[in-house]
């Protein structure tokens, strides 16, 4: 099935698990984007806990509780690669128009990126600031120079991430409507975890 949208933001994480922050990110990007696009993604520059299948059922169920009929998930269109999620996107979604989103812990390694000149010529880089991930402008300055668009986002997210979760066993960061499916699957450490 194939869409017509206007404004499209694309926001790919490895979600593992989901935190509030990522929830904070969909909603405020569902006010500025006629269509948020979300998908669970193996980042080939990170060791993930859990498998794409439980962390792709996570990120759907957290979608899906929000019930904002401006933000989709479609695990189709994810890859390990940027370059191919953007196709992916415009081959299904006939967009005219796409902002990449990532964090400020990403800039440093974008220049690594498999196809980055193509990315850049492709879509602009709505950058989300991370606490304790400056943006520093020599990464900007490889996009520019390289000439690709990028805007640094207004969000204000709380400090909490992933790794935080996994690493502390602090349980509070994740959006609540996920805590029955990570202890069904019995995900992550759970000893934490509100009853």
């Amino acid at each position: 099935m194939k869409f017509k949208t206007e404004k499209i933001a694309i926001f790919g994480t490895s979600a593992d698990p989901p935190s509030n922050g990522h929830k904070i990110i969909l909603e405020e990007l569902s006010k500025e984007y006629d269509l948020v696009i979300s998908y669970a993604s193996n980042n080939p520059s990170k060791i993930h806990k859990e498998s794409l299948f439980f962390r792709s059922l996570l990120l759907k169920t957290l979608i899906n509780n929000l019930k904002n009929k401006k933000i989709k998930f479609d695990q189709d269109i994810s890859s390990p690669w940027a370059v191919t999620t953007i196709k992916k996107c415009k081959e299904k979604y006939l967009c005219n128009y796409i902002d990449f989103v990532i964090g400020s812990d990403l800039l440093k390694e974008i220049h690594k990126w498999r196809n980055i000149m193509q990315i850049l010529k492709e879509v602009k880089l709505l950058i989300i600031p991370r606490e304790n991930f400056p943006i520093n402008p020599n990464n900007t300055d490889f996009i520019t120079k390289n000439f690709g668009k990028y805007e640094i986002s207004h969000l204000k997210i709380p400090k909490i991430s992933s790794s935080m979760i996994r690493e502390n066993h602090d349980y509070d960061g994740v959006p609540k409507s996920l805590i029955s499916t990570i202890r069904v699957n019995n995900l992550y450490k759970q000893s934490n975890i509100d009853t």
